[in-house]
């Protein structure tokens, strides 16, 4: 049987195709991955939420789609630092970096211990300290509406973030806030001992989940930081805790639920401060929402939250104490 024999003009029409089609996936392949515009310095896991809204009945024509930012949320929440055109030359843009290994030896240095007359007008003041305080907005603003009743500070593991906000309570006045650059885990204990008022009240607001097993040993709340808590703070003193992470929750409940020696969770002390049936509080007793809460609420996510008080004494407070109403610090 004769094999078909392709003709001059086919052949020739089959090998332009085939270059054609090499060149086409070759400049396929040089094609730049699609950049990712940020919305703000600030990265929520989900930049934003959008919201399409219907069309008329009558027809199927969809209106223009309204895009909400959760960064604008937080500038709405603490409108009254003012914040949003405060910049410093010096230094310049900050970017964040959102995961940390604080476990890097550049991380494993203690901080300094600020000279507290310096960086406070007076240092005799009860203390707050929040640990991971990212930009301090939230530390600003519970320092401008208690300015000569209480000291706050923060520790904060991006160098950046602690310089930046050093800047923005400078500019803003304030001389009962003061930011340092420190790996809680290793800095906690030497800083807050030195501390020459009483420390009242610790807060661990939504740190990094660090998900992977294998990094939860990178995770902010260890043994060793809720001892040195519980033995620093004050008679009185008060813990406050939350995540949007349920695991994470968890896990930090845990480990100052073991402390109930010394701790007792403000349920017990406050009916007021009202429980779901799981232990966490509904909801945020400081009267404002941390960045990462606006953020996560926004997403449609829960925050889980629990809060102690140190015991005067070793043992379960009274029914008349039980009755008492707390008072945040």
């Amino acid at each position: 049987m004769a094999m078909a024999v392709a003709s001059p003009v086919t052949a020739t029409a089959t090998a332009c195709r085939k270059i054609l089609l090499s060149r086409f996936a070759f400049r396929k392949l040089r094609q730049p991955p699609p950049t990712r515009r940020l919305v703000s310095s600030v990265q929520p896991r989900h930049h934003c939420y959008r919201a399409a809204t219907a069309a008329s009945s009558a027809g199927a024509v969809e209106q223009e789609v309204q895009l909400i930012r959760s960064p604008e949320l937080v500038a709405q929440e603490y409108v009254d630092l003012s914040l949003a055109d405060k910049f410093s030359e010096e230094l310049g843009h900050v970017r964040i970096r959102q995961h940390v290994n604080p476990l890097r030896s550049t991380f494993m240095v203690p901080a300094e211990v600020p000279d507290w007359n310096e960086v406070y007008k007076d240092p005799t003041l009860p203390l707050m300290v929040d640990i991971g305080c990212g930009s301090g907005r939230f530390l600003m603003w519970l320092a401008k509406r208690n300015p000569s009743s209480k000291n706050y500070l923060g520790l904060e593991i991006r160098r950046k973030l602690a310089e930046r906000a050093n800047y923005w309570a400078n500019d803003l006045a304030l001389n009962n806030v003061h930011f340092v650059f420190a790996n809680a885990t290793v800095s906690f204990k030497q800083l807050i001992s030195a501390y020459p008022g009483p420390f009242m009240l610790v807060s661990i607001l939504c740190p990094d989940p660090h998900f992977k097993k294998k990094y939860h040993k990178r995770r902010v709340v260890q043994k060793p930081l809720v001892e040195s808590i519980v033995d620093i703070l004050a008679p009185g003193g008060q813990v406050f805790i939350q995540s949007d992470v349920l695991e994470l929750a968890i896990d930090m409940r845990d480990q100052f639920d073991a402390k109930s020696n010394k701790l007792i969770h403000v349920d017990k002390i406050d009916p007021n401060l009202s429980c779901d049936t799981e232990g966490w509080l509904i909801s945020n007793p400081m009267g404002i929402r941390t960045e990462r809460e606006i953020h996560a609420e926004f997403e449609g996510a829960r925050i889980y939250r629990r809060m102690y008080k140190k015991c005067v004494q070793l043992s379960m407070p009274s029914a008349t104490d039980q009755e008492s109403q707390l008072v945040i610090f």
